[in-house]
């Protein structure tokens, strides 16, 4: 069975109501990012930066996951298939999808912010700093912040490695070290590429752009590489 990887963004997510960060309207337009996503904004008012995850986690606590994440899941009766997201929320697993990697955290996840390997899931979207771990210590969101560095990022580029196809959705490519991963892939595997603004790829590889939505793109993708499988 040959190995698709999927490196997903926050395009696939939209379509599910989750707010992006990037786009017009999108989160940056109404935070200041080093105000709630670096360990300086934790430092200097904790308050605020679980204020804005508990935002992000009550709505995710509402979507579900659309037919993107479905059709996604689906092609597992057809691919070995490996997902590696930037997205923090938990759609791909609620779709079924039973290999997803976490570049930049989880959101129904918090940890220790005294030990990194004390990690907890969540069953409510509200955190304050009245939440410890085990060590006394408050809990912070489980997510990679803006000057910190990416720990699943080795293990990501391994996954992409043994790529047989690779599939970018939803992903601009403009947020490093994610972004390099297309580095990562081997000469000869096909590359497909779903999103409605057509990212500028730093690759002189033959790529195969569906210039749609998640959604509409991936429903036009499965049917492309269910046919394929059966050859």
């Amino acid at each position: 069975m040959k190995k698709l990887v999927v490196l997903s963004g926050a395009g696939i997510s939209a379509e599910s109501g989750i707010k992006t960060f990037r786009d017009m309207g999108g989160l940056w337009n109404k935070y200041d990012v080093m105000e709630v996503a670096s360990p300086e904004a934790w430092a200097k008012n904790p308050n605020l930066v679980h204020q804005f995850y508990n935002e992000r986690r009550r709505q995710l606590f509402k979507c579900k996951p659309n037919s993107a994440h479905d059709h996604i899941y689906d092609l597992e009766k057809y691919f070995d298939v490996d997902i590696v997201t930037q997205n923090v929320d938990d759609l791909h697993e609620r779709a079924g999808s039973s290999k997803v990697l976490h570049l930049h955290g989880e959101l129904k996840k918090a940890r220790s912010s005294v030990d990194s390997n004390l990690v907890y899931d969540l069953n409510k979207w509200e955190l304050s700093l009245n939440d410890k771990c085990e060590k006394g210590s408050p809990l912070r969101p489980h997510i990679v912040w803006f000057g910190e560095n990416v720990p699943t990022i080795s293990e990501a580029a391994k996954i992409v490695k043994q790529a047989d196809l690779f599939l970018i959705i939803g992903t601009s490519m403009n947020v490093y070290p994610a972004a390099g991963l297309i580095d990562f892939v081997a000469d000869n595997v096909p590359i497909y590429v779903i999103d409605p603004n057509q990212p500028l790829l730093k690759s002189d590889r033959d790529i195969t752009f569906i210039k749609e939505k998640a959604c509409a793109g991936m429903s036009k993708l499965y049917d492309i590489l269910h046919l394929s499988s059966k050859k």
